[in-house]
């Protein structure tokens, strides 16, 4: 009988390769049941939930099913359907807009498959042409991957479908294949808005014969991404009804709160939403889990300290890692880093050197920046069981769809509830039992959430949050819509309230020139390329080898002046380089490989600036602001942070450009009076640094966000306001509507900031509280304590939450 592997884990922390019970040097007797893990480590975990099995409700296929569709369901085993896509399959043969909101894994594609096959095979001896143009049907994917795996899908339907896929990765012969005999069409948004809607008259023969358009994955669209979805969305709306064509639309996601609310926002239309999730389910387990507290280091100095610093969360999903793969559990670990998937896939495989080293090659890292072959190859070790372990960024949360995976480790809330479940769904698709794991980081929101289970597993997700009005998002979207076909007053409506606006703005700029038959595009450019869809700030910054010239990565603009500066740290695929060269104008960072004993961690400035105060509600002695701000920052250095003590070893100057973002913001006051009786003088830029921290770390309980999506700014005098001030504002141009979700919720929002860093155990401030990850400032100065009293005073007058 083999022998359970926690009975040996005190012999492997040590690093003996040999265990207590003498089963060999490489483990083979040793079995793993991942909910031994949760007993193992009991000190560590926080809360454990079961989630029960769930029995099917099954309906009968509809008649109005093609047969031949019907068939090639019958032949993977499909022979009933359950009861939320037999209602999803009833709205959209009555041709209701529909949003399929049920849980991971319950078969949402078959219910939008299903009647828009129907429709193909009808077509299949032109008994259904739409005008001149025999039935298509579009799908929209936020990634690459999800769109190739819904092709490999379609395998069966190949009698009546010919379907294909357009993105980016295409040959010049695949997308005229596709553009000229295809009738199923897989892409995404961005192809969508960069190459098909402005050439639309090569794609007439699609567009005009849209039958359907499904929206995959539709919860992904959120902030400013969403709003330009929303508006590329209303682009094809456009040009399918110049050629004739209505289609119905069907989205879908797992994890969307008011689904038809937030679907009709989406794409402009009425929407039914199918919620009543019908699907059998197999029982998970879901453990909250809290690194255990480690000797106090000073932030700065790396110097001992009477604090407490929590061991690592990288650490501990890297052991969890470990374990699990030896058990031969199938786990996929999510990092919210680059540098942190990487860290995980290394501690895991530097733990498995010491106890079976033919385990290693079975643990790899997936994250963005990855080459397309290698991002391929390793979807497909995935598939087909090859790896047992991977370390992946949200690259891979959307992507591709594995069966068999036992165990997902969440390493850090990824920002909100859906996010999360949409994570640890991943696991159990095979019918057996499941574990997900949250390892929270050192980080004020993760420390709430696993002391308050209520909070994460008890409540709803998120509402999704974007903003179609958004001028930074309408305006290129009007440009693009305009050189597609003209312009015309009867499009307003389509496009918004501030469409007229938007056009004058752009009449007035020279962009366009109003005609008898509408307002027309001037420019030779393309109009499309004025509008960044993923909001990535420009083209992504590549990451060049100085020895062999070859390109091992890529970098969004948006964070390369802080990743891949002269004399950055850059880790890809567990290999270390160091930036050699950082050419800002044509986006090329050349590296060497090194094997340096420390880390870099860009230091930077912002400053920030009132436009215009849209809204303000005052608390008494305080007051609560929303409007338009200009932020400006700028990376001014860099400090070299030692690998083995944590210390800094020295700090080098940069000579970067200061980069200025318009923006919403939320921001709170003190009049002069009530922060003199509420602090002793130079207790207030402490203070206001700390609440300004925590804030940021709580507002993704509120709103479809996480800390990277924000930015703050804290001040003991700000030259707009005349006192003290503290803003929270959006990352993207025009704002995505988190900081206005704020500004609705601010009562609510600030004093959970408040309970979070009382809470805290440690005694002047942490990472679990005050500390922020992206802080550039170093973290200084910061004021626990104050930060409460701070609070305190600010909600002294505040309405109840």
């Amino acid at each position: 009988m083999s022998t359970p592997l926690s009975a040996c884990i005190q012999s492997r922390s040590r690093g003996d390769r040999r265990c207590a019970r003498r089963c060999g040097p490489v483990w083979e007797n040793h079995t793993v049941d991942p909910a031994d893990l949760v007993l193992r480590y009991g000190d560590r975990v926080t809360h454990v939930e079961r989630v029960p099995e769930r029995e099917a409700v099954v309906e009968p296929w509809p008649g109005w099913v093609d047969p031949a569709v019907r068939a090639m369901y019958e032949a993977e085993g499909i022979t009933a359907l359950w009861g939320h896509q037999a209602e999803a399959l009833h709205h959209v043969h009555e041709g209701r807009h529909v949003v399929i909101a049920t849980g991971t894994a319950s078969g949402k594609s078959l219910a939008f498959q299903a009647p828009a096959l129907t429709g193909l095979a009808e077509g299949r001896n032109g008994s259904a042409l739409r005008g001149n143009r025999l039935p298509a049907v579009l799908y929209l994917a936020p990634t690459k991957a999800l769109a190739a795996d819904q092709l490999r899908r379609l395998s069966g339907a190949r009698e009546f479908a010919r379907p294909a896929t357009v993105d980016g990765d295409n040959s010049r012969e695949e997308r005229v294949w596709a553009r000229d005999h295809a009738n199923y069409l897989l892409t995404n948004p961005d192809t969508l808005h960069h190459s098909i809607l402005p050439a639309h008259a090569r794609w007439a023969r699609v567009l005009g014969g849209l039958s359907h358009v499904v929206v995959d994955e539709c919860h992904h669209y959120r902030g400013v991404f969403g709003a330009h979805v929303a508006h590329v969305l209303r682009r094809l709306r456009r040009v399918c009804a110049h050629y004739g064509a209505e289609p119905t639309f069907v989205l879908s996601s797992a994890t969307v709160a008011e689904p038809e609310v937030f679907a009709g926002r989406l794409t402009g239309l009425e929407v039914v939403p199918v919620t009543d999730d019908a699907s059998p389910h197999a029982a998970r387990t879901i453990a909250l889990w809290e690194p255990p507290l480690l000797p106090g280091r000073d932030p700065i100095s790396g110097d001992a300290t009477e604090g407490v610093v929590r061991r690592a969360a990288t650490t501990e999903a890297g052991e969890l890692l470990t374990d699990l793969v030896i058990g031969k559990v199938r786990t996929l670990a999510f990092v919210r880093s680059r540098r942190g998937a990487e860290s995980v896939a290394a501690t895991a495989q530097r733990r498995l050197a010491e106890v079976d080293p033919e385990l290693v090659a079975r643990v790899a890292t997936y994250r963005g920046g990855y080459l397309p072959e290698e991002r391929r190859e390793l979807e497909q070790r995935l598939r087909s069981g090859d790896l047992l372990g991977l370390a992946s960024t949200n690259a891979l949360e959307l992507g591709i769809d594995v069966a068999g995976l036992d165990a997902v480790i969440s390493v850090g809330f990824p920002g909100t509830r859906a996010a999360l479940q949409q994570q640890f769904g991943r696991a159990g698709r095979s019918g057996r039992d499941s574990i997900g794991i949250l390892v929270a980081r050192d980080d004020p929101l993760d420390t709430f959430l696993v002391h308050h289970p209520e909070a994460l597993l008890g409540a709803p997700v998120e509402a999704s949050v974007f903003d179609p009005d958004n001028p930074y998002v309408l305006g290129p979207h009007l440009a693009a819509a305009a050189q597609e076909l003209p312009l015309t007053e009867d499009d307003f409506a389509l496009f918004g309230p501030r469409t007229a606006e938007g056009v004058q703005a752009l009449e007035a700029a020279g962009w366009l020139r109003k005609r008898p038959a509408g307002w027309f595009w001037t420019k030779r450019e393309r109009a499309s390329d004025l509008a960044d869809i993923r909001s990535s700030g420009g083209a992504p910054v590549q990451i060049v080898d100085a020895v062999t010239g070859r390109l091992i990565g890529t970098v969004d603009a948006g964070s390369a002046d802080s990743a891949v500066h002269e004399g950055a740290v850059y880790v890809h695929q567990g290999d270390v380089h160091i930036v050699d060269d950082y050419d800002v104008e044509h986006g090329v960072a050349v590296v060497h490989r090194d094997d340096p004993d420390y880390s870099t961690m860009a230091r930077s400035v912002t400053e920030i600036s009132v436009t215009e105060t849209e809204r303000t509600t005052p608390w008494g002695k305080a007051a609560m602001s929303f409007g338009s701000v200009d932020v400006v920052n700028q990376v001014v250095s860099y400090m070299k942070r030692s690998t083995t003590g944590g210390g800094v070893l020295g700090e080098e100057l940069l000579d970067l450009p200061a980069r200025t973002l318009q923006t919403k913001a939320v921001w709170w006051t003190l009049e002069p009076d009530a922060v003199a009786a509420t602090f002793e003088s130079g207790d207030v830029p402490g203070a206001a640094h700390a609440a300004e921290h925590a804030a940021i770390g709580l507002l993704p309980l509120l709103a479809t966000c996480d800390r990277w999506d924000i930015g703050g700014v804290s001040t003991a005098l700000h030259a707009d306001t005349g006192t003290m001030t503290v803003f929270v504002y959006d990352g993207y141009p025009g704002g995505a509507g988190f900081a206005e979700r704020g500004y609705e919720l601010a009562a609510r929002w600030l004093r959970v900031t408040r309970d979070a860093i009382v809470a805290c155990e440690c005694a002047a401030g942490c990472p679990s509280c005050v500390y922020s990850p992206k802080c550039g400032n170093g973290n200084e100065p910061l004021d626990k304590a104050g930060a409460v009293r701070l609070l305190e005073a600010l909600l002294n007058d505040a309405p109840a939450a």
